[in-house]
């Protein structure tokens, strides 16, 4: 009998759903009368109720004769009792079944062959229930439900293990920790931890993972399956709890709140990480230099610049990553797309934490200080980069003169003066620069913009670094004492500048006369005769 595509199967309907692949029995609503008193499932006959209840009372009425082992139906004794008789061995593996079905369904794994494909997504499966349970993932059916707390789910296993948190029955003990668990699968999982164990390995990259569950996660990085999808935006994602989590950005909802500064979080797990920063607590150390961390994941993306992997590389122009996120972020210099605008200013950034940086010149938040000088800087690479200056550290090197810089951008720009590259060219005059910047602050000659203004006397300059040493001729304060000849100086440079009186060190050259000199201004003014001489000789002619 057929009725809008649906059928009756003796006393049940069963209901075509998703392009006839998954078959959902569906029973009248008055036809399980049986109640399960402890789980409330349901059943159409006593005798189905009486069997399911011995799962609960853990009464085991079959016994074996060989090992003892007690079963609560026949059924499973008589499956059993194969385990012994070694019936139903594979010639290719050696594998022994207890039943023609699971026989059946393992030859399907070594032909590979997978004859059950979703329609949806084309993922193809060796099994038809398989194929069944896969379809719930994209049509978020949850047909077992909880008879205690309500809470459905996609599969009878899930239910299943559910089940026991209410049960309370934690039967099974960790002896390393005393951790319980309520099933015996759940604490072999957990016992990795300690033993290191990882038994499951990508058959793609090798990456080993100490249970399946993770290496099947995994393996959607390859497979680029990605099955859970928001409902608000479309975006997709490999896991469902990396879902979950998207989700609170919609909702804008961060139950999770700081008790010391008030800072409120997403998830409880950021909340736990965040909380070290306030108890200074470092639980995750490298064990090959020492150095330690507050969360994990900062430990794994450390532990990559000793081996110096980087398996993620950018397919337009090469350059390789440690990390995936990385990549990301790097792909979208090539795209020069920048989705993150600031509010105030307009400024538009390629990555979320340039956004953030940026947002601290408005709200003038500096939360790094440096504990020598007190100096607060908004970012953390300023204040490193800062540090250097106490350290007297310089780590980048001039291949062509060996001399040394604290920052890399510093030897970049000192790069040119060897190559006498000048790409940034005025428009105005055609004089050339080695850098972006100074070019910009050549054209505030021209356009006679002086955006630094003094607060003291109203002076105004045309670059900040000229109104910084300014302001040192207000405070007098000069705290740079020279250590051959006692004399101070407000200003690193200008006694750096002095040192070379004593070295008598003589960098800069002049290209016409081949002359040198100690200061940058001493070799302009000393340029000034060639170029009078220049004069004079094109008047005599």
């Amino acid at each position: 009998m057929e009725t809008n595509g649906t059928y009756l199967v003796g006393n049940q309907y069963v209901k075509e759903i998703c392009s006839n692949q998954v078959l959902k029995i569906q029973t009248g609503v008055d036809e399980k009368h049986f109640t399960c008193d402890v789980c409330k499932e349901k059943f159409l006959e006593e005798s189905y109720l009486n069997k399911h209840f011995l799962s609960h009372t853990k009464r085991k009425l079959y016994s074996c004769n060989i090992c003892s082992k007690g079963f609560s139906h026949k059924s499973n004794l008589n499956s059993h009792y194969r385990t012994h008789t070694n019936e139903k061995p594979y010639s290719l593996c050696n594998q022994s079944f207890t039943q023609s079905g699971g026989l059946t369904s393992h030859l399907l794994i070594h032909s590979k062959e997978n004859p059950y494909a979703c329609e949806i997504c084309g993922k193809r499966f060796y099994r038809r229930c398989k194929l069944n349970a896969h379809l719930r993932v994209h049509t978020n059916e949850k047909i077992y439900s909880c008879g205690v707390c309500s809470k459905r789910f996609t599969q009878r296993c899930h239910l299943k293990s559910h089940f026991l948190m209410h049960s309370e029955r934690n039967l099974y003990n960790c002896n390393v920790c005393g951790k319980t668990f309520a099933q015996l699968t759940n604490l072999k999982s957990h016992s990795r931890i300690h033993t290191e164990e990882k038994p499951h390995a990508c058959e793609v990259c090798s990456r080993a993972f100490a249970r399946s569950g993770d290496l099947k996660s995994h393996f959607r990085i390859h497979s680029g399956e990605k099955p859970h999808s928001c409902e608000v935006c479309s975006k997709i994602f490999v896991r469902s709890i990396d879902l979950k989590s998207h989700l609170l950005t919609h909702s804008k909802e961060k139950p999770h709140t700081c008790e010391i500064c008030g800072k409120a979080f997403t998830e409880r797990g950021t909340l736990k990480a965040h909380l070290r920063i306030h108890t200074k607590e470092k639980p995750y150390s490298c064990d090959v230099c020492n150095k330690a961390f507050t969360q994990r994941v900062h430990l794994k993306c450390h532990l990559l610049t000793h081996s110096k992997e980087k398996p993620y590389t950018c397919e337009i122009c090469g350059k390789a990553f440690s990390h995936g996120s990385n990549l990301k972020k790097h792909f979208l210099v090539h795209t020069e797309e920048k989705p993150h605008v600031c509010k105030v200013c307009s400024k538009a950034f390629s990555r979320c934490d340039g956004l953030k940086i940026h947002l601290r010149i408005h709200s003038e938040e500096k939360p790094h200080a440096c504990e020598v000088c007190k100096k607060t800087f908004p970012r953390s690479g300023d204040l490193k980069s800062h540090l250097r200056i106490h350290s007297v550290e310089k780590p980048y090197a001039c291949e062509v003169c060996s001399r040394a810089f604290a920052y890399g951008s510093n030897l970049k720009y000192h790069l040119l003066t060897h190559s006498k590259e000048k790409p940034h060219i005025c428009e105005i005059c055609g004089k050339a620069f080695t850098q972006r910047g100074t070019l910009r602050a050549h054209l505030r000659i021209h356009t006679k913009e002086k955006p630094y203004s003094c607060d003291v006397c109203s002076k105004a300059f045309t670059e900040n670094g000229h109104l910084k040493y300014h302001l040192l001729s207000h405070s007098k304060e000069k705290t740079l004492t020279c250590e051959i000849c006692g004399k101070a100086f407000a200003q690193r440079s200008n006694l750096r500048k002095h040192l070379r009186i004593h070295t008598k060190e003589k960098n800069y050259k002049c290209d016409v006369c081949s002359k040198a000199f100690a200061r940058k201004d001493n070799l302009k003014s000393h340029f000034l005769i060639h170029s009078k001489e220049k004069n004079i000789t094109a008047v005599m002619r």
